[in-house]
Order: structure tokens, then C-alpha cells, then sequence
């Protein structure tokens, strides 16, 4: 997962509130919250290597991940909690 999260055409994203992400945001990750992805669907479509997702915990980010490959993303990955992306992002 480290290499994915450090990979400059990764598509990393933090589905947290705005709320959340104001407290801690984790650096080159775009905020896309959980509840506005089917508004933002082509920004997952276009981009150009891997989809990776996260959030607090994890939960909501499998979340995402699923409804993600259920509607045609190719590749998605699921980071768990904004701590383990932080502790390897470079």
C-alpha cells in the first residue's frame, strides 16, 4: 500500500467531512466525502493510475471502495484510517 499512496498518478483520496479534514488533513490527498461520490463519480473515472481511499477508521472508505467498483472504477484500494496513510506518506 506504501508504494500506492507515494505513487505521483495515484488518485488519493480522503472521504471525511470537511469538518474532519479541517482537523487533520493528510498532504496531496483530495477530500471527496463519502455522501457526494456518486456527484464526483467521473473525477474516479478519469484518473490516471490507481484509486486509493480513505478515511478515520476505515469503514466508510471500504464503503467507498465498493460502491466505487460497483460503478465501473477499475482499480480501487482501501487505506483504512487517515493515520496509516499519514505514517507512510512521503
Amino acid at each position: 500500500m506504501e508504494e500506492l499512496i507515494n505513487n505521483a498518478d495515484t488518485f488519493l483520496v480522503d472521504v471525511r467531512t470537511p469538518a474532519e479534514v479541517a482537523e487533520v488533513a493528510v498532504p496531496g490527498a483530495v477530500n471527496i466525502p463519502l455522501d457526494t461520490l456518486a456527484a464526483n463519480l467521473s473525477r474516479f473515472k478519469e484518473a490516471k493510475g490507481a484509486v486509493v481511499v480513505f478515511c478515520r477508521s476505515g469503514g466508510r472508505s471500504e464503503s467507498a471502495k465498493n460502491w466505487l467498483l460497483q460503478n465501473g472504477v477499475q482499480e480501487v484500494h482501501n487505506a483504512g484510517g487517515y493515520p496509516s496513510v499519514m505514517a507512510v506518506k512521503k
